[in-house]
């Protein structure tokens, strides 16, 4: 399958790798993009529910929205932009928690940041966890906040590139769905689906892509792939590109899950409020009731919590859903919800995982896993970037860049080309 008029191959369909593949298609670029699922959009996934209500499996919040590109793109696609304040950004319902523990868990989070940030500044970098006040009230709930925003417990997060996380503040959401805004950006791309990139050998002039349906030859590369992916795939550079494997492994994924159940009687509660399932454990869920007005909950899993519930299949979320909200409503509220969906993003074996951490001392291998090698391998995704990691808004950016350095590789060389000819 030697495609000798492709040029720039993109491997991986996600916001990336879509990001990258609309440059190079719009500066005259032959491009393919090459995806192991039989989708676009990566770890952007928007699926119909019972009803016909568009939930997203995997992010949901244009964070940043204010500068995020991919609001000005579902602005382009004509799609509904909600700019209700997140859960996160006003106060939960006082069921399990009351408001006066809420202005105090509030200020003890406050603190806890304000000294990340301050000791980011200093060596050695440290795990965050570090910082939690001793025997502090609230840092099982602190500590359970942070992993529904890095996937992973502080213990394992790099207080640096914890501070480097770059938010406006500012989350709006798209009311037929993220993933599919996203996917919907690459529908006029050149893409192969069903076919996953098994190794790339960069030894000869021309890279030569390996698949199970034949090897595509190309003069670039960008590899969007998940941290984990690239981390776990023996033998998929050849030579061996040993300094990318470690970053890689260095950037691992953390987990976050959402159930959505259905919920009669919806009306009771306020549109887009919020309940913590508990306040003095890490191991919860939270719970956003009726996002978009709608008769549903959403519920956020994160870090070990995700992870064991996944190990225990699907029905182990659905089970610990129910459990927290008869303790918080009464054992009536069991007959009132009914699962919808869950996707799990760890047993995913195209994500293993929902977005990049750094370990403690490892946030410098952002930058090193973006590096270019070679003026023909180029890489992109979340975990690329040094401060908008872990979204897909920094997926597009990455991938912008990417196609920026493969499009200034391609005149560098023609201009090689051009001087020798004179």
């Amino acid at each position: 399958m030697a495609n000798d008029d492709i040029e720039t191959v993109i491997v991986g369909a996600g916001a990336a790798g879509i990001a990258a593949a609309r440059r190079l298609h719009r500066a005259g670029v032959k491009c393919l993009i090459v995806e192991a699922r039989p989708r676009l959009g990566g770890r952007a996934w928007t699926v119909a529910d019972q009803s016909g209500f568009p939930i997203d499996l995997g992010c949901g919040w244009l964070h940043s929205a204010d500068r995020n590109p991919w609001a000005a793109v579902a602005e382009e696609q004509r799609k509904t932009i909600d700019k209700t304040l997140p859960p996160w950004r006003r106060p939960s319902l006082p069921i399990g928690f009351p408001v006066g523990g809420q202005k105090d868990f509030l200020k003890s989070q406050e603190e806890f940041f304000a000294r990340v940030s301050e000791r980011a500044q200093r060596e050695p970098d440290i795990a965050a966890g570090e910082l939690l006040t001793p025997g502090g009230r609230w840092n099982n709930l602190i500590n359970a906040i942070a992993t529904y925003i890095s996937g992973a417990e502080l213990d394992r997060l790099s207080i640096r590139d914890f501070d480097n996380f770059d938010d406006t503040g500012v989350n709006w959401r798209i009311v037929e769905g993220y993933g599919a805004t996203i996917a919907a950006c690459g529908d006029s791309l050149p893409v192969r689906l069903n076919c996953p990139v098994q190794r790339i050998d960069h030894s000869g002039k021309r890279l030569k892509i390996e698949t199970p349906d034949g090897t595509i030859e190309a003069d670039q590369a960008i590899i969007t792939l998940p941290t984990t992916v690239l981390a776990e795939s023996n033998g998929f550079f050849s030579p061996s590109l040993p300094d990318k494997m470690k970053a890689a492994q260095n950037l691992p994924l953390g987990l976050a899950d959402k159930l959505f159940l259905s919920l009669e009687h919806a009306e009771e509660f306020e549109k887009d409020s919020r309940l913590f399932g508990a306040t003095d454990r890490t191991a919860t869920a939270t719970y956003h009731l009726r996002p978009f007005g709608r008769p549903q909950i959403e519920v956020y899993f994160g870090g070990r919590c995700a992870a064991d519930l996944e190990a225990s299949g699907k029905n182990a979320f659905f089970d610990f859903a129910v459990s927290q909200l008869v303790d918080l409503l009464g054992s009536e509220f069991a007959q009132r919800v009914k699962p919808i969906r869950i996707h799990r993003w760890r047993a995913d074996p195209f994500a293993r995982g929902s977005y990049s951490y750094a370990t403690p001392g490892m946030a410098d291998c952002r930058a090193a896993l973006a590096a270019p090698v070679d003026g023909r391998l180029f890489f992109a995704g979340e975990a690329c970037s040094r401060g908008d990691f872990s979204t897909a808004h920094g997926g597009w950016a990455t991938g912008v860049t990417a196609a920026g350095q493969v499009l200034h590789a391609r005149n560098s060389a023609h201009g090689r080309i051009k001087s020798k000819s004179k």
